[in-house]
């Protein structure tokens, strides 16, 4: 005997499928879909928008399965969550179930189901369930839509019995719900708007899940003849969780704790939203790595409905109770997600957030996704318990700070105008007050975000502090500060502050995977740039510069009465006050001395995979270090020309500062390469440039192992990526013999002045040319050696003897400039540029 036919509209779909397993033993279900997919079975193809299509399948339906279904399941519809009202919610949702009704009736079709949805119904409170002859307000396009495709149902139905289930929201053990799923997506992801809701959380939904929503149609297909002709029924959970027992409930099987919710005001929720939505119009990668924003502002104020439902007429009619409970099924979906986080994604259509996709891209079978998560949870959980010390250390140098004022006796000069004391009478009158009222303030907030910190979670909160670390270097330089020990006290508060929230723990914000996965050693690399061999003579060296630059801060601010000159008499004091120096509105040794610390802290944070786990961190220690140091240089090659005078330390700082670039060209080098690798692959720059990643490899560094004898440890540091070819040596020697040139050959005006000029740029290059990877730099010594060739007939104020010296000088400084010299490692592509 053949079997009833059962006609699923939608039949593809995911509870298509599930219902159409229930009912295959006892029916042959049929599937109507506007693309069927190659090597389907009994599945007609059909847009329900179309007369002409549905028309052709319904011709089709009647020549290969005759002219009699048991029942028709319509389940097509159209849905999204923009909450605008899309032409499709007519055309597909009202129309479509108009044509369907129509194509029906040359047939014998003893069941109509329309699935519709409770969100029809008017939203009630908590202990008064839903029921269907409850009142309709449906709120916005696709419930407004679904209620009239139901009137349609009544309509044009004629003879066909017809039944109308309102289904609450469907979920799988996987979710494969928007609102559930996104709900737990935000929780996992620790999301800022997981902890608010914009209304009552003992508010919430009924939800049902997919295997007992295919019962409920099955049990209705088998009672077909004893259903009344026209019936309406509440399909889902009669217990509705509130919202905030979910979150409770997820919280704890995500991370093993409640889930703190606020309420927060709607108007709040709203402008939030439309905000949020605005920048990602604008700037569309601005928010979350470009991913569009599920909360839409129509959503805030539909957050407080409640549906629970009243499952009776159910009980009655089909013999149906949900056997399946959300609380009972979520340890399973949160297991999902949790064992493989971007299958779980996919699996309920959520764009991966950038930090996932990079794990699902990184996850081997050695090391799969959720091995790979759960090693980093591990191991940052470890780290964070190991340095939570430095958080509560922080909130004692903030005590410290609050109270420095009172100890130092500026706060007893409060809105008490004191003369300054600086040379020349720079500085501000109530200096005094402005630096008690930054200490005490500074103080308080480094005390306050300090104790954020303590929670793993807050990253941002040990940004802010190292930010307010960073104010303290530059506030007493700001506020003129007379007091030396102020100025020293918030010099050595705000390094330890930095360094306590991002320098000993782990900083917040890198790349999971570039933690966990890639190279210490760079792709092609002999050695790792940022290991802490490579970073040594760099610290060191900005600490003769800071010691320096400290002093001599000390002379311009009036700390100290005089500043030391062994050999230039007065010139320090003469630069340091000269016209140029106090061009700047602060004292210029005091900002090199904050920059030297900067130097150092950043010199000291990330580990040795900083190369490519903390790029922005790389570049900015160049960027102080590059430039900055070609700043000094030209102040330096200026003293003599256009201040006539000399600085010895001014010089010890500058040369400190020059030996330093050969030193982290190579780490720089490094970045830049990782860098263009990474957008090569299609990654987005500016992410890879604040949060890092990884790359193919996984050559390990073992170099810093202080326990090799001293002599060792320290070549390492000299020589790592730097050599010391004697054809530079000889470069640097006629460099500083140009400047001398007015001592030894009586050069005078210009041609001293180019003599001085070039010999401290050969100086300069010579020096930079070191670093291997800067090793083509010393061309530009032929340059200036060509120059030199040509100066004496261009240039007046050279005597014969120094004319001379002076064309031997460049043409040394061209034959010198041949040789490449030792290049001792391998630099990945950059080994061709180094000719």
């Amino acid at each position: 005997m053949d079997q009833p036919v059962v006609l699923i509209a939608g039949g593809y779909g995911r509870i298509g499928r599930a219902i159409a397993s229930v009912l295959a033993p006892r029916y042959r279900v049929v599937a109507l879909e506007r693309r069927c997919g190659q090597g389907a079975r009994d599945c007609i193809e059909a847009d329900i928008s179309s007369d002409e299509e549905l028309t052709r399948a319904m011709e089709q339906f009647r020549a290969s399965f005759g002219g009699r279904i048991a029942s028709v399941v319509h389940l097509a519809a159209y849905f999204d969550f923009s909450g605008e009202d899309h032409p499709a919610y007519g055309a597909v949702n009202v129309d479509g179930t108009r044509r369907l009704l129509r194509a029906l009736r040359g047939f014998q079709v003893e069941q109509f189901i329309y699935a519709s949805t409770m969100l029809v119904h008017t939203a009630t409170c908590p202990g008064i369930p839903i029921t269907e002859d409850g009142t309709l307000t449906p709120k916005w396009a696709y419930p407004r839509s679904k209620a009239q495709a139901e009137e349609v149902v009544r309509s044009e139905r004629g003879a066909i019995p017809a039944t109308i289930f309102r289904i609450a929201g469907v979920y799988t053990d996987a979710g494969e719900v928007p609102s559930l799923t996104m709900q737990i997506q935000r929780i996992y992801e620790r999301q800022w708007a997981s902890h608010l809701f914009p209304g009552d959380p003992s508010h919430g939904q009924s939800f049902v899940h997919v295997d007992d929503l295919a019962q409920a149609f099955a049990q209705a297909v088998d009672r077909r003849t004893n259903l009344p002709p026209e019936t309406t029924i509440l399909i889902g959970e009669p217990v509705t969780e509130s919202y905030e027992a979910l979150q409770n409930l997820i919280g704890q099987l995500l991370h093993g704790e409640p889930w703190e919710t606020r309420s927060i005001p709607r108007s709040a929720a709203s402008a939030g939203a439309w905000v949020q939505a605005r920048v990602e119009d604008i700037v569309p990668d601005a928010i979350d790595g470009g991913i569009e924003p599920f909360i839409k502002p129509f959503m805030i104020g539909l957050a407080d409905d409640h549906y629970e439902i009243d499952i009776g007429h159910a009980r009655k009619l089909l013999g149906w109770e949900p056997k399946r409970r959300l609380r009972d099924t979520l340890p399973a979906m949160v297991d999902m997600l949790k064992r493989d986080p971007p299958a779980w994604y996919r699996r309920n259509g959520i764009a991966l957030p950038p930090r996932l996709a990079e794990v699902s891209d990184a996850a081997a079978p050695e090391l799969p996704a959720d091995q790979l998560i759960g090693k980093y949870e591990a191991l940052q959980r470890d780290a964070h318990q190991r340095t939570l010390w430095c958080h509560f250390a922080n909130v004692a140098l903030g005590a410290w700070l609050v109270s420095s004022p009172f100890v130092f006796g500026l706060a007893q000069h409060w809105m008490e105008a004191v003369a300054p004391v600086a040379p020349n009478g720079r500085g501000l009158e109530f200096s005094h007050t402005w630096m008690t009222a930054s200490n005490v303030i500074t103080g308080l907030l480094i005390m306050l975000f300090s104790l954020l910190s303590i929670s793993r979670f807050k990253g941002w909160a040990r940004w802010t502090v190292a930010l307010l670390g960073i104010w303290l270097l530059f506030a007493p330089l700001v506020f003129w500060t007379p007091s030396a020990a102020a100025y020293a006290n918030d010099t050595i508060v705000g390094a330890l502050v930095i360094l306590l929230a991002v320098g000993i723990p782990n900083a917040p914000g890198e790349s999971m995977v570039g933690q966990m996965t890639g190279p210490d050693i760079p792709p092609g690399w002999s050695y790792c740039p940022s290991s802490w061999n490579q970073r040594m003579p760099i610290v060191i060296l900005a600490f003769v510069g800071l010691f320096v630059s400290r002093y001599l801060a000390a002379y311009q601010m009036g700390h100290i009465p005089a500043a030391w000159d062994p050999f230039f008499g007065n010139g320090t004091e003469q630069i340091v006050t000269s016209w140029l120096s106090e061009a700047w509105p602060v004292a210029d040794a005091g900002l090199g001395g904050a920059v030297y610390v900067l130097e150092i802290v950043t010199g000291i944070i990330g580990s040795r995979r900083r190369w490519r786990t903390m790029p922005w961190l790389v570049l900015a220690f160049g960027v102080m270090i590059v430039p900055l140091g070609a700043t000094s240089i030209f102040f330096i090659i200026v003293q003599p020309v256009w201040l006539g005078a000399w600085c010895t330390l001014c010089l010890i700082a500058a040369l400190a500062m020059l030996v330093q670039i050969p030193y982290s060209f190579d780490e720089i080098l490094a970045t830049l390469q990782f860098l263009r690798s990474s957008r090569r692959q299609g990654k987005p720059l500016l992410r890879v440039l604040i949060f890092g990643g990884t790359c193919p490899g996984d050559a390990i560094d073992r170099s810093d192992d202080f326990t090799l004898p001293a002599r060792k440890v320290v070549r390492e540091m000299l020589r790592g990526g730097v050599t010391f070819p004697w054809t530079l040596w000889a470069s640097m020697a006629i460099g500083m013999l140009l400047m001398l040139t007015p001592l030894l050959f009586g050069t005078q005006g210009a041609a001293a002045d180019s003599d001085h000029v070039i010999g401290s740029l050969v100086v300069t290059f010579s020096i930079m040319a070191w670093a291997e990877v800067a090793r083509p730099l010393r061309y530009v010594n032929a340059a200036f050696g060509a120059w030199l060739v040509l100066a004496p007939w261009h240039i007046a104020g050279f005597s014969v003897p120094a004319a001379a010296a002076t064309v031997a000088a460049g043409v040394a400084l061209i034959v010198l400039s041949i040789p490449k010299g030792a290049v001792e490692s391998h630099y990945a592509q950059w080994d061709a540029r180094i000719v």
